[in-house]
């Protein structure tokens, strides 16, 4: 399967999810949700790739408020049990422990996912957090 020049088999897309903006909280909530696929790309192409897609569709980033508005964030969360720390791309994701709108869709998809650095679920890092502010969207 193609979109928008990534090549991917074996998708899988978590239920969505609104919430409540999370930093810069002057804006229109999100819409949040989680994919799993299979891609012959490494980390770092994927990542260009995912940008790319942003890009195409109307994502402009906007350096004075980096957590302000936008059309579309595409973040790697995970990248099999890799480890990544390059300029461009910190993997797992510095911010899936912190952040409910990420971790139940992650958890939906992947129950025993972890972090491949420390070792420790993700499952207990929702444990910790409160679910106020994000909305399950049925259909």
């Amino acid at each position: 399967m193609r979109l928008l020049d990534l090549e991917f088999e074996d998708l899988e897309v978590a239920r969505l999810y609104e919430s409540e903006p999370q930093y810069d909280r002057e804006q229109p909530r999100f819409l949040n949700t989680v994919v799993r696929l299979r891609t012959s790309l490494g980390p770092l192409a994927l990542l260009e790739r995912l940008l790319a897609i942003e890009r195409a569709l109307g994502r402009e980033r906007d350096a004075a408020r980096p957590k302000g508005p936008r059309t579309l964030d595409l973040d790697l969360l995970l990248y099999r049990d890799w480890v990544v720390r390059h300029p461009r791309l910190v993997v797992p994701h510095p911010g899936i422990s912190e952040r409910v709108f990420v971790l139940l869709p992650l958890l939906e998809l992947c129950p025993r996912a972890y972090n491949p650095e420390t070792g420790r679920r993700y499952r207990d890092d929702l444990d910790r957090l409160t679910l106020e502010g994000i909305y399950p969207i049925d259909g």
